[in-house]
């Protein structure tokens, strides 16, 4: 079994998946960070404080990942396609746990692997993880879902469940996928209302009203809404938009807190993703007329257009309207092909 990508998530999938003794090849893109974890048998930067099981072997060479059954893609959403070409060609299961929209083409992560590595089975698991809990073994629960249906699931749940570590059967890879993605966005959001000191309130009513949006874009790009009430969607929502733990809930405070957009986005060592699917989410929704307030107005944050407060401001000052437009719409397209995508839905 292999793991592309040794940043925190990737190492933290290679501790638990190790924790049978298994044998785990977890590749770095960097020749000196591979070294550094492997004679530190520690990942210092990204995942202090856990010491890697021995049976993880650590590469900076592709070659080494080649012969495997199922290999896990943890890189940043934007360098995966430019990471899986440098992968020899691939057969087994291939596992995107990215979660993020590619910029330059808006497609979603599974899209971009069933280009480079056509001939991979391909898998998506996704769900509220933060690494150093994965790390320390504490319970988690993910949703695995498989584009080759339950004859994958048979065949990977075996490979990636521990006892810890819990995968739930989905079919529905787009679902997944757009899950993890606005997730990220909504949670840059959720950070400049604890950033401004708006209260616990504000942030309960932006993860509803987010919630709403990613149904909504969901539904439109053919997800079903069971999926993103489950634990890749509102699950994984949850989680982040509520913890500093999160990369994308801290980089959103901070802006809260005055900080300049492209100062935090250069000097941060570990990537927000949600800063870099905003602007390509809020394309891809207002080419189907797919009303998505939040997701705009963290784009115009993260762009510098607005600052944080305007950014508020501008939320609050909407338009009233009855809260179950949204949600009833959304099930109406989802179910009978209803164009919900009116202004003033947010």
């Amino acid at each position: 079994m292999g793991v592309i990508g040794a940043g925190a998530w990737g190492t933290a999938l290679a501790q638990v998946l190790a924790s049978d003794g298994r044998t785990v090849v977890l590749w770095a893109r960097s020749p000196q960070t591979a070294a550094a974890i492997a004679q530190a048998r520690c990942n210092a930067v990204y995942l202090p404080g856990t010491r890697l099981h021995d049976s993880i072997r650590v590469t900076a060479d592709p070659h080494d990942l080649a012969g495997l059954g199922t290999i896990m893609v943890v890189t940043p959403a934007q360098a995966m396609a430019t990471v899986l070409a440098q992968m020899p060609g691939f057969a087994g299961d291939l596992v995107v746990c990215a979660k993020g929209i590619e910029r330059c083409t808006g497609r979603l992560m599974v899209d971009v692997a069933r280009a480079v590595q056509p001939q991979a089975c391909l898998a998506v698991l996704s769900g509220p993880t933060f690494a150093h809990e994965v790390a320390a073994r504490l319970p988690t629960a993910v949703t695995l879902a498989c584009a080759g249906g339950p004859e994958q699931w048979q065949r990977l749940a075996p490979v990636i469940a521990r006892p810890a570590f819990r995968p739930y059967y989905s079919h529905d890879v787009i679902g997944a996928e757009i899950g993890g993605a606005v997730k990220n966005v909504l949670a840059v959001a959720c950070g400049v209302v604890d950033g401004l000191g708006l209260g616990q309130n504000a942030r309960a009513a932006l993860i509803s009203r987010g919630y709403a949006e990613m149904l909504r874009f969901g539904l439109a790009f053919g997800a079903e809404a069971e999926t993103l009430t489950g634990l890749s969607g509102l699950g994984d929502l949850v989680l982040t938009c509520n913890s500093m733990a999160s990369r994308n809930f801290a980089l959103g405070r901070a802006l809260g807190e005055g900080a300049e957009a492209a100062g935090l986005l250069t000097d941060r060592h570990t990537v927000a993703e949600g800063a870099f699917t905003a602007p390509v989410l809020v394309e891809l929704a207002r080419a189907r007329a797919i009303a998505m307030p939040i997701a705009e107005a963290v784009a115009a944050l993260v762009s510098g257009a607005m600052p944080a407060r305007a950014m508020a401001e501008a939320l609050l000052a909407r338009p009233l309207r009855s809260e179950m437009d949204a949600a009833t719409m959304a099930t109406a397209e989802g179910r009978h092909g209803v164009n919900m995508g009116e202004p003033g839905l947010g």
